[in-house]
């Protein structure tokens, strides 16, 4: 069993617990289990999954708040969260991505497209094998560790979701230089211009950005790039 990725099922619909967890076993992942809002964060903190399936619609606490709580928490604020909806409303997938979780799948939704959206969460917070990473990068007062998957600005720890990571990572290799949207995102994903506005509110928040200058600038119809 060692070396599976653990997965942490959160709904309170047992019939979907059951199926979601058959299947990820298929697919070589172990999974667990909780049926509350109010029960992810002990679940997260004794559980130490790889990856969270967060339905948005739970008894005690809501799925957004969940995600909130663990965003915000430095024990589980580098989990891939991957939200679970019922909802077709852009608001509520546009705020779940705001306060940091990486994806988002509408149900009914389709167990072979899941569990890719699952590989491609999880990708983000593996190094790749091979690939030689510099020990930090440093930019000013930002600082990014990509062996230790961690960035600080102004010796804070930022909290960032592995996608808010792996996208600032990309723009600080490339410092100064125009990175295009579809090396940042998936193309055919939704949800690169949400991320980007939680990634700059992240940098922006301790106020280290602004007094040095230090900013991701919009490249229209092309991409972004991070400069001083």
């Amino acid at each position: 069993m060692a070396g599976k990725r653990r997965i942490l099922i959160v709904d309170d619909e047992a019939h979907i617990v059951e199926l979601l967890a058959m299947n990820l076993r298929q697919h070589g992942f172990e999974a667990c289990s909780a049926s509350s809002g109010l029960d992810v964060m002990d679940r997260a903190v004794a559980e130490h999954p790889d990856l969270i399936l967060l339905d948005l619609m739970l008894p005690g606490l809501s799925g957004l708040e969940a995600c909130r709580l663990l965003k915000t928490d430095p024990r589980t604020a580098s989990v891939p969260v991957i939200m679970l909806t019922a909802k077709s409303e852009e608001t509520d997938k546009v705020i779940g991505l705001g306060i940091g979780a990486d994806d988002y799948v509408t149900k009914p939704f389709g167990l072979r497209e899941l569990i890719a959206r699952i590989e491609v969460a999880l990708r983000r917070t593996v190094p790749v094998p091979g690939l030689a990473l510099a020990a930090t990068i440093a930019i000013g007062p930002l600082a990014i560790d990509e062996s230790a998957h961690e960035a600080s600005l102004g010796g804070e720890r930022l909290l960032l979701s592995p996608t808010e990571f792996d996208m600032l990572a990309m723009l600080a290799r490339g410092r100064g230089k125009t990175v295009r949207r579809a090396e940042l995102m998936d193309p055919a994903g939704r949800s690169l211009d949400v991320h980007m506005r939680n990634l700059r509110k992240k940098l922006g928040d301790t106020g280290e950005a602004r007094a040095s200058g230090l900013c991701i600038e919009t490249v229209r119809g092309v991409g972004y790039r991070l400069h001083e």
